[in-house]
């Protein structure tokens, strides 16, 4: 169905629903959305549920923050389920574990506001609306912990709406809708796209850039991943990014890079869609270019550096013994000549060294440091922190989607950002359609990390 003919029949009755309730913004205040919400629960006309979901989305647009946080405070309170009718409900299931009574006790469980929010997505443009109802709620929700009863409820909503089947991919190309193109530009978050000549360069012959959009925000790439066909796996990313980079012949390419992958909705965040959108990329790759063999990520590290600098900074006679300790006595005497070589007093603590030779002397691509680098960068994404998680996100997300740990690449993001996020460590998660299942399963599971052999036998070393 055309999106724009539907949009414009639901517009339409808005309009007719309006004008059946007699509604004048001028006589409206945001003091009267919480007696619109309950018109909205209680009525089952569609004109005048669309028309009043509008409304009430159109107050809230125009809200301050503090009078969001008012608005989302009234959905906590005021739109929870009723616990006394929730106790009937369970004292029926209890009595008689039938199909209707466990029905009631779902329905008696359900917040209202559940139902609210679904009669919101009623009004034209409402998907989008709730999704942006969600980023400003994300942004109070750590100072507000007594409104993740709400986060919850949207959550679980959107993860409905935005599910795969309702999803479709697309391939963005120079040919793209112009108000699209700008919006990749906008979006990427990590590797800045410095214009439209550093745009048509990523989408050249040699490169590819597929997004996810949904129907109900069509003109909204939802997540989008850049790729880069060359030979051999990649362990930097400059000459990826570099808009004077000379294009290769993709049929010459024996390797797929993954070198951006971007979540652009704040309001979904927390709902998975880039693990749909990477195996399926991978099989249109395939098909397109069957000489790619490997299919890999050049991926950011983004804690790593200020997980580096929290134990460098550290008091050493009061901090336990930390997964970077083993590294850095690994590399005590190489340190002292590092010192020695960089004019850095030798007599020093190794972790005082360290610290002088990533903030002073990181640019100079010392190769004792490289390795040291490397096997710091190891630790930390190896080590779970509660629940099976790793600390890094960028790690959790790969390695939890199936693929592997295969290589750790020191000086690759040489970047202000890469310096600053990484200290210019990056990694490549390589994905193999026969073994993403397979690596999944060890992960979640058992909390295995699937990695290289040469990776697993520096892991082995420093967890004898």
């Amino acid at each position: 169905m055309n999106n724009q003919w539907f949009q414009n029949i639901v517009d339409s009755i808005a309009v007719r629903g309006r004008e059946l309730l007699g509604l004048d913004n001028d006589e409206l205040t945001e003091q009267n959305i919480f007696s619109l919400c309950q018109q909205l629960l209680a009525g089952r006309g569609e004109a005048s549920g669309i028309a009043l979901s509008q409304e009430i989305l159109r107050l809230y647009e125009d809200m301050t923050k503090e009078e969001k946080l008012e608005f989302f405070q009234l959905l906590a309170t005021e739109f929870e389920p009723d616990l006394k009718v929730m106790q009937t409900a369970m004292e029926h299931y209890q009595q008689s574990r039938s199909a209707d009574n466990l029905m009631a006790l779902n329905n008696a469980v359900e917040a209202p506001r559940q139902e609210l929010f679904r009669r919101l997505n009623f009004a034209p443009h409402g998907t989008a609306s709730l999704v942006a109802l969600r980023a400003d709620l994300l942004r109070v929700l750590k100072a507000n912990p007594n409104l993740k009863s709400v986060d919850s409820d949207l959550k679980h909503l959107l993860t409905s709406w935005f599910n795969r089947g309702f999803l479709q991919l697309r391939s963005i190309d120079w040919q793209s809708p112009a108000h699209i193109l700008e919006k990749i530009i906008n979006y990427e978050s990590v590797h800045a796209i410095q214009g439209w000549n550093d745009l048509r360069r990523r989408l050249m012959k040699d490169r590819r850039c597929f997004a996810f959009f949904h129907h109900a925000i069509p003109d909204e790439p939802l997540i989008f991943i850049e790729v880069a066909f060359v030979q051999g796996l990649s362990n930097e990313v400059m000459s990826l990014i570099d808009p004077a980079a000379p294009m290769l012949d993709p049929a010459q390419a024996d390797t797929a890079i993954f070198y951006s992958i971007n979540n652009t909705q704040v309001g979904l965040r927390g709902i998975s869609f880039g693990n749909f959108l990477i195996k399926q990329v991978l099989t249109e790759l395939t098909h397109e270019f069957p000489r790619v063999k490997l299919s890999s990520t050049l991926s950011p590290l983004p804690g790593f550096a200020a997980s580096v600098q929290s134990w460098l900074n550290a008091e050493t006679e009061n901090s336990e013994e930390s997964v970077f300790d083993k590294v850095i006595q690994r590399h005590s005497a190489a340190l002292k000549e590092l010192a020695t070589q960089y004019a850095i007093d030798n007599t020093q603590l190794d972790k005082t060294i360290l610290k002088a030779l990533l903030e002073n002397h990181l640019g100079e691509k010392d190769k004792v440091l490289s390795v040291i680098l490397s096997e710091l960068a190891l630790m930390y994404l190896t080590q779970p922190v509660e629940n099976g998680k790793l600390i890094d996100p960028v790690a959790m997300f790969h390695l939890s989607n199936g693929a592997r740990l295969e290589r750790l690449n020191s000086y690759a993001d040489m970047s202000p950002h890469g310096l600053s996020s990484s200290y210019s460590v990056m990694a490549n998660y390589l994905y193999d359609l026969n073994a993403v299942e397979s690596n999944h399963e060890a992960f979640a599971s058992k909390g295995k990390v699937m990695m290289s052999d040469e990776l697993l036998k520096q892991f082995k070393q420093f967890n004898k």
